[in-house]
């Protein structure tokens, strides 16, 4: 059994472990919320429960019962679909959902791990991280680790999926003079709002042989598509718009340079395709965690951070200019990214469940 909190970031790792779990034979199923019907289309699961749970939070101490309630009626669910299903191992992903099953089967004896795929141990992973008997990292030296969890953590990388995998390595495209610029924008699996106000701003400052070159792929969102295709529009750019692109690994591979979030798969599929990107975190973030996966990525040589508070349309445009003029620079940095991705991530993370079976 997987746990897994319903959105991208917690899906699409479990996702790629299912597919390499099924491949070995293993009947997979998932537990999660009702976000899996916007995440969760493809996910390769012989069956998907709905598990109750809630975030825990001080800040509201009114609604802490009423929240302490659902996420023991999840516990309840998930020990009786652990039972029930005879699962041998159970494996969380993060996010409050991951809660109840990983605390169930820590009760029943059930061999568990918890996968992280941030450079920040998450909430719900730290507060399970002392119950499972593996922590599993995407990067090295993983922060907020409980000095009595310290001993479990195993260093596996962060899965990407199937699809993710299959343009693994696709050759960078060339850049060459007065030809086409493939510029790709996006926000994670729901959107950034930042990105639709921010980009036609930055493209309209870009000097005009530029302009006439670039070729946008964005994710915006639904209620913002109009007037960001309208804004490109006068600028005299090239444009698809989309809320959601369901070939975003194909769209990644084509593109020369990356302008996204730094959530914890962004990081891995970057780095399995090898693109190099301009990485601006989402702000407000539990711990930090976009604003150290973006460090990461920029220590290795691979993108570019730049902190949302710091951007001005100007600024950036002149950045960019920069870097699209510099093919051999664009080219470097997609081989660092090369090397900073774990495309094995998905066995080595089935391995490290098999090991624990195995024990």
């Amino acid at each position: 059994m997987l746990a897994a909190g319903g959105t991208g970031g917690h899906l699409f790792p479990a996702q790629a472990l299912a597919e390499e779990l099924v491949g070995r034979g293993f009947r997979v199923h998932l537990l999660t919320d009702e976000r899996v019907r916007d995440y969760g289309k493809s996910f390769p699961a012989e069956k998907v429960h709905i598990v109750p749970s809630a975030t825990l939070s001080l800040s509201d101490p009114l609604r802490l019962p009423a929240r302490l309630w659902r996420l023991f009626s999840g516990y309840r669910l998930s020990r009786n679909l652990i039972r029930g299903h005879a699962a041998v191992a159970v494996a969380g992903f993060g996010g409050y959902p991951s809660l109840p099953p990983l605390m169930a089967a820590a009760h029943l004896g059930v061999p568990s791990l918890v996968h992280e795929q941030n450079s920040v141990l998450g909430r719900a992973n730290k507060l399970l991280s002392t119950r499972v008997n593996v922590v599993a990292t995407s990067f090295e030296n993983v922060r907020l680790v409980p000095p009595e969890a310290a001993g479990k953590v195993v260093l596996t990388g962060n899965p990407v999926r199937a699809v993710v995998k299959a343009v693994a390595g696709a050759p960078y495209p060339a850049l060459v003079a007065g030809g086409r610029i493939n510029l790709l924008v996006f926000g994670g699996s729901q959107g950034a709002r930042y990105f639709s106000d921010m980009m036609p701003g930055v493209v309209a400052a870009l000097p005009a042989d530029l302009i006439g070159r670039l070729v946008i792929t964005q994710q915006c969102r639904e209620e913002d598509l109009a007037r960001v295709r309208e804004a490109y529009g006068k600028a005299g750019v090239q444009a698809e718009l989309s809320p959601f692109f369901m070939d975003m690994p194909r769209r990644m591979a084509e593109s020369h340079l990356v302008i996204a979030r730094s959530g914890a798969s962004t990081i891995a599929e970057l780095g399995v395709v090898g693109r190099p990107a301009v990485l601006v975190p989402l702000p407000h973030a539990l711990d930090n965690d976009q604003l150290r996966n973006a460090e990461s990525f920029e220590r290795a040589g691979a993108g570019w951070l730049k902190p949302q508070n710091s951007i001005e349309a100007a600024g950036l445009a002149a950045f960019l200019a920069e870097l699209l003029s510099n093919p051999e620079r664009l080219k470097e940095a997609a081989a660092a990214a090369l090397r900073h991705g774990r495309p094995d991530a998905a066995r080595n993370l089935a391995d490290t469940l098999q090991s624990i079976l195995d024990r």
